[in-house]
């Protein structure tokens, strides 16, 4: 088995290389879907979020009040720092029972959005950086998805620069171009990291 990180700005492409290395026939783990998953009514981690913050994070049908609680933790890092205290491990070790579960000879790629932010380079064989232009990630964070320009840049502000991404990086991917010249790369990337079948 292979284990491979794979990351990327906001509205960089990652999810778009993340879809075609599973259509190749890698085991992609998602770090966001678990996050998302680990808070749903009646799991452990939607508890200790309530027992942290309040019932004031909770709908009235008893799931995530996200807004809420994304208002309490982005304007305060000692809170979003419990947050992550409670969901980080809790996907860790989700993420870990999917590998576990993955064939011996398979290419099992992590997508984790804040892999550089969390320090988690050192955990894979080999992390996949996916790049895009500035402007690029802008238009698309406005345009594409409707987002203001003040939370595009507030978003791009509070994750890892280019630079620091691409310094953990063994294989850098660029988006600068259509996504069928991305997909080439990914396909190309693949080729290089799928073990053999012995």
């Amino acid at each position: 088995m292979l284990h491979v990180g794979l990351t990327g700005a906001v509205a960089s492409g990652k999810s778009a290389v993340a879809a075609k290395l599973a259509a190749l026939g890698a085991v992609v783990i998602d770090a966001d879907k678990l996050a998302r998953q680990v808070v749903e009514p009646g799991t452990p981690g939607l508890g200790a979020i309530k027992d942290t913050f309040g019932e004031d994070v909770l709908l009235p049908d008893g799931s995530l009040n996200r807004p809420a609680l994304a208002a309490i933790v982005f304007s305060d890092e000692a809170q979003r720092a419990k947050l992550n205290a409670i969901v980080h491990p809790l996907v860790r070790a989700q993420a870990q029972k999917l590998r576990d579960a993955a064939p011996k000879q398979a290419l099992v790629v992590e997508d984790i959005p804040l892999l550089v932010e969390s320090g988690q380079a050192e955990k894979f064989d080999a992390v996949v950086v996916v790049q895009a232009p500035l402007e690029e990630r802008m238009r698309r964070m406005v345009y594409d998805r409707g987002w203001t320009e003040a939370d595009a840049k507030a978003r791009i502000a509070a994750q890892a620069t280019d630079e620091q991404r691409a310094a953990v990086a063994d294989y850098l991917l660029d988006n600068s171009g259509s996504l069928a010249e991305l997909e080439a790369q990914v396909e190309s990337l693949y080729q290089q990291l799928a073990p053999t079948q012995e």
